[in-house]
Parts: structure tokens; sequence; C-alpha cells
């Protein structure tokens, strides 16, 4: 009976169809039953029963998936995988596959899925597969719940125009972009391209934060010297503040100082991806300048947003707008602050620069008077006393020293001059020795 079944021969079935078949050819010569077979394969009676009934017409045909040797129906013709392969050669060539799928879907109108074109990509050699490295160990910590409850912060230096901007002697220029990812929603709150993370950078992009999106309860950075004392004798003076914690102090801000990279790696990772997304954005816009690059910003970050934040664990907007007081003193609050002495000429020098003070003040000032000293962000100077801004000029040499000499007073014992017939003038030692 069972010789006139179609098999198939051996190697063109698989190790599992193979198994398959000969629990249903010992249940056609009744060496087991239904259940029995059902069991060993996993499957219902009636399936088994429906299987046995195909085996009879078709043989081991009947195992075999109907497709197995042929074309699917969702196949990609050559045609397309010739053409999506020549655009990655000539505009993407060094995009991993699931941008270049991105950028063939948005610019060139061809949608393809990122695993396809990936394995297309590997096959002809434009994409070598990487194997995960074991991570290191690091405790999870749970997001934040509200947006604007935390903000992880900091700049990362690269070659962002790659080689469109050069420096003086011709060399790639690395240019900073600071970065702000609110904890609870992995949105960037805010971005801005600069030559450094200096503090008058950092100032500009916090003043431009607040006043957009007002006060976070937290920022989240670093131990980079913007943002705290370092060194070594300062870890118990709390009265040691960098000008970034004074600024945050006036506005009731609070900075966290992360210990490790992986402490804040919601915005490392944000560095990650901006490093190959970003760099590739503003290639294929042709950006050249930081300038351009800040206004590429505006519209890029509300795409990037879209594609990769997370909703809250609760809704709302934990964001502090700014008092009438602090809008009239933003200015004063992300300034350079020194202390200097008033002269006794009432002068005070500040970074060779002499500054005469006028003699009408809001404040009486006296010499040896410590000043508060403000170099706001668009280079002006300020002088502040108890909270009272003061008059000044700028003098245009340096102040000549009157230098006073002690009157000699001709009274004093130790100046009188004895006359020239003073007995002491004509004492003379005897010659005669006793």
């Amino acid at each position: 009976m069972l010789l006139s079944y179609a098999y198939m021969s051996d190697n063109q079935l698989t190790e599992k169809e193979k198994q398959k078949l000969k629990i249903i050819t010992s249940l056609l010569e009744r060496h087991i039953t239904n259940g029995q077979a059902a069991k060993r394969l996993g499957l219902s009676i009636r399936q088994v029963q429906r299987l046995k009934i195909e085996v009879k017409k078709h043989g081991s045909l009947a195992l075999i998936h109907k497709l197995k040797g042929r074309v699917s129906n969702h196949h990609i013709s050559k045609a397309i995988r010739n053409k999506a392969l020549e655009l990655v050669k000539e505009k993407y060539s060094d995009f991993k596959p699931k941008l270049a799928s991105e950028k063939l879907s948005e610019i060139d109108e061809l949608i393809l899925n990122p695993q396809t074109l990936r394995r297309w990509m590997i096959e002809d050699g434009l994409w070598k597969a990487h194997k995960q490295k074991k991570p290191d160990y690091h405790s999870w910590r749970e997001r934040k719940d509200y947006f604007g409850e935390l903000q992880q912060f900091d700049g990362s230096y690269h070659l962002w125009f790659e080689e469109r901007l050069l420096g003086e002697y011709g060399n790639p220029v690395e240019v900073c972009l600071l970065a702000s990812i609110d904890d609870a929603t992995s949105k960037i709150t805010h971005a801005k391209f600069d030559f450094n993370e200096s503090v008058i950078a950092v100032f500009n992009f916090w003043m431009e934060y607040v006043k957009i999106l007002g006060k976070p309860l937290g920022i989240y950075l670093d131990k980079f010297s913007t943002y705290k004392i370092n060194h070594k004798m300062a870890v118990d003076n709390l009265e040691l503040m960098t000008q970034f914690q004074k600024a945050m102090s006036l506005l009731d801000i609070k900075v966290i100082n992360a210990n490790s990279p992986e402490a804040k790696g919601r915005v490392e990772r944000l560095f990650g991806t901006l490093q190959d997304r970003l760099v590739k954005e503003l290639r294929l816009n042709n950006i050249s300048s930081i300038d351009e690059a800040n206004r590429f910003l505006k519209a890029f970050i509300p795409k990037f947003n879209a594609r990769f934040s997370v909703l809250p664990v609760k809704e709302g907007d934990v964001h502090r707008a700014l008092s009438w007081k602090e809008n009239l003193s933003l200015k004063s609050i992300f300034s350079i602050k020194h202390t200097r002495r008033v002269n006794f000429d009432y002068t005070i020098q500040f970074k060779n620069h002499f500054y005469q003070m006028e003699e009408i003040q809001p404040i009486t000032i006296r010499p040896k008077e410590k000043i508060l000293v403000e170099e706001w962000l668009n280079g002006t100077i300020h002088f502040k006393f108890k909270g009272y801004e003061l008059k000044y000029f700028l003098l245009p040499e340096k102040p000549k020293k009157i230098l006073r000499q002690p009157a000699i007073i001709t009274t004093h014992p130790l100046n009188y001059k004895p006359p020239p017939d003073h007995p002491w003038r004509n004492f003379k030692f005897s010659t005669r020795r006793g």
C-alpha cells in the first residue's frame, strides 16, 4: 500500500520533516494510535487525522510547505534591490542600514524594511555585521515621573561638520554640541552648537533654555571644571562654587554631579546617536557653519523627539516659570562674577584696566570696600555693592602714584648738628699713657 505514495528522497527533507514522516508512516501501518501520534507530534488528534489523509494522497509532499523552493509572494524584485544598493553606494555609503532605509524612503521614495536592506548590504559587502560586546554591569535607575523634573546635560566635541569647517591651518575643526535631554521622556529639550564648553557657552545655553521652557527642578551633569571645583582640598568647602553653581543657586535649580558617564547614560547615548545621524543630516543639507547648524536644529529636534521620545510615568510639566525679579536680573544671574577692592583714589583695577568711581553714587563707598564685578555675556562690565549698581568710567591709562616723602623735623634731637666751636669738636685723645 505504501509503495504507491509519492515519497521524496531523504536529502530533500529536513530532519524535522523526516521525523514527522516516520511517525505518520507508523500510524498508517497501525503500529501506533492517533492519540500516540498526536502526543509525539505535539498536535491535536484532529490535525493528525487530517495529516494522515494528506500523506495517503500525496506521500511525503504533504509534509512540506507548498512554497518550499519557490519564490515568495512578497519577494522584492532584483531591479529594486540593485537600485537601492546603487543609491546606498552613491549617497549613503557610511550610513547604518536603519538610517539608510529612512533616507531612501524620505528622499528617494524607496520604502524598504531596515532588516532587508541590512541583509543586502552585508551580501554586497557594504556593511559588516558586528558582534555585540559583553556590557559592563550598571544598576538600572528608574526614570523621573514628570517632564522637567530632571535634565541630563553635557557637551560633545566632535567633527560635526566633517571636513567642511576648516581651522586656521586648514585642519578640520571640532566644535561642541551642548544638549539637554529630559530624564522622564528622553526628549531633547534644548541643543546648541558652540566652539567650546566654556562658562560663557554654557551660560548662553541655559539662558535660552529658561527663557523658553522655564526652570527645571534639577540638572544632572558631569564633574567638568565648568560645573564643579575638583581641587582635592575643596571637598568640604561648601562656599567654593563655580560660576555655573552660583547661577543655578540664584535660580533655585539643583545641580547633581555624576560620578561616571554611565550614571547620566541618556545624554551619553543621545550623543552616540547624534554623532551618527546628525552628522549625516548636516552633510545632506550641506551645512558647514555653527549659525546654520543652530538654525537647522530647530527643525531637526521635533522630528527626532517624535521618533525617539517616550511617554512620562505621570502627565504634566513641572518646569517653573521665571519670576518678575528673575526676568529683570537674568543677565546679571548669567554673568561671570569677581570681587575687587576699592583703592584709596576710588579706582578699581580689573583685567589690566582701571575704572574711576564717580563722586555721586546710590550708596556710600569707602576705600578698601569689596565690590562685586559682573561680566555680562554681552561684554559689558558692571560694579555692584550691597545690591546697588555703581557708576564709573574707564580711565585711558593707569593713574600715576604721588610719592609722598615724610617731612624732616629739624628740632628732633637726632637731627642736631653741633657748631664748629663746640667742645665736642675740639676734643682730642691724650697721647700720654699712664
